[in-house]
């Protein structure tokens, strides 16, 4: 899914300083210790991290190895080639572009 953030009014409102394309990005085999501020400072080598979201469980609210990660289109690619397969504490992330999910593999009755 591909957000676009404009700022500023018209007429200046398609000059390129002015919008942004937003990515969201996967991240899967997280460890169940995973918080906001350890991803955020993993995926901010490569970019500014506009937003985060940590799966968690909603009894133990431990992470339940996934989440997602919002950044620029070329800084979620640099973030995608590198980390994906890098270990952390003992497990190899996941790191690819969202998958819309809403029509994949399910029937509507």
């Amino acid at each position: 899914m591909t957000y676009i953030v404009i700022s500023g009014l018209f007429p200046d409102i398609f000059s390129s300083s002015r919008y942004k394309i937003l990515k969201k990005l996967f991240i899967g085999n997280l460890s169940s210790n995973a918080s906001e501020e350890q991803v955020r400072n993993l995926f901010s080598e490569f970019g500014t991290v506009r937003s985060i979201h940590i799966v968690t469980d909603v009894f133990t609210r431990k992470c339940r190895g996934f989440g997602f990660v919002e950044m620029e289109g070329h800084e979620a690619r640099a973030a995608i080639k590198g980390l994906n397969g890098k270990t952390i504490d003992d497990k190899p992330i996941k790191v690819n572009f969202e998958v819309d999910r809403s029509s994949k593999g399910r029937r509507h009755r």
